[in-house]
């Protein structure tokens, strides 16, 4: 049970993000290296988790030029990672399909944030309710050659039934039942997310800010099994 946890490294330290996935040796074994730590960390840090025997979720959300989304996606096929997040219309994500190639990378694009509400579509020039948008950004993603989305727990369930079980949905988000509300606007459970049809569960804070992280993660196991 425990490739259904995504433990996302959001350190601006490399020696810390060691430490913790020392920590969790045995109990998680996936890991998210976003903006922060890979500019921290660069390519080293991704080669000393692969080199460990951990796979790797990259998230960068790389959204550009379709040559240049397809180069970089090509890179990060050849270091060997095993998700990647992008983003664009369907030229960018066909690009970045063609950059992927033969290799076992799995791309993802995002839908929605979750740090996003139905205020904060409107503001962004969208009438359409949030469910909407991801929906229909789901549909454009894996019609160009995406393997999953990153999506809210909140429209997984949706998600599921429209894309069928072939296609990856991967939650970040995830707080327990009574957690303080934070950046994440529309979260959800562990348990939720996976009754919902999640994949996999990206989860932060609730066990690299807890008193002992290994217990934590193994609480969540727990929780979704």
């Amino acid at each position: 049970m425990e490739k259904r946890i995504i433990c996302a490294l959001d350190f601006d330290e490399p020696a810390r993000a060691m430490e913790l996935v020392r920590s969790l040796d045995g109990v998680v074994d996936f890991f998210k290296v976003g903006m922060e730590l890979q500019l921290a960390g660069g390519t080293k840090m991704l080669q000393w988790l692969l080199d460990n025997g951990k796979r790797v979720f990259l998230d960068m959300k790389y959204f550009d030029v379709p040559e240049t989304v397809q180069k970089v996606v090509n890179l990060a096929a050849r270091l060997g990672v095993d998700f990647l997040t992008i983003h664009g219309n369907g030229g960018i994500i066909k690009a970045a399909a063609a950059g992927r190639g033969n290799s076992s990378l799995k791309l993802l694009a995002v839908t929605v944030l979750t740090c996003l509400d139905a205020a904060d579509i409107l503001d962004f020039g969208y009438s359409c309710s949030v469910k909407e948008l991801v929906l229909a950004r789901a549909k454009k993603s894996v019609q160009g050659g995406c393997d999953g989305v990153i999506a809210s727990g909140s429209e997984a369930a949706l998600l599921r039934k429209e894309l069928g079980r072939d296609k990856l949905i991967v939650t970040p988000g995830i707080r327990s039942a009574g957690s303080a509300v934070d950046s994440h606007k529309r979260s959800v459970t562990p348990r939720e997310a996976i009754d919902a049809g999640a994949d996999y569960l990206v989860i932060g804070r609730p066990i690299t800010k807890a008193a002992d992280p290994r217990s934590a993660a193994q609480k969540i196991l727990e929780e979704i099994s």
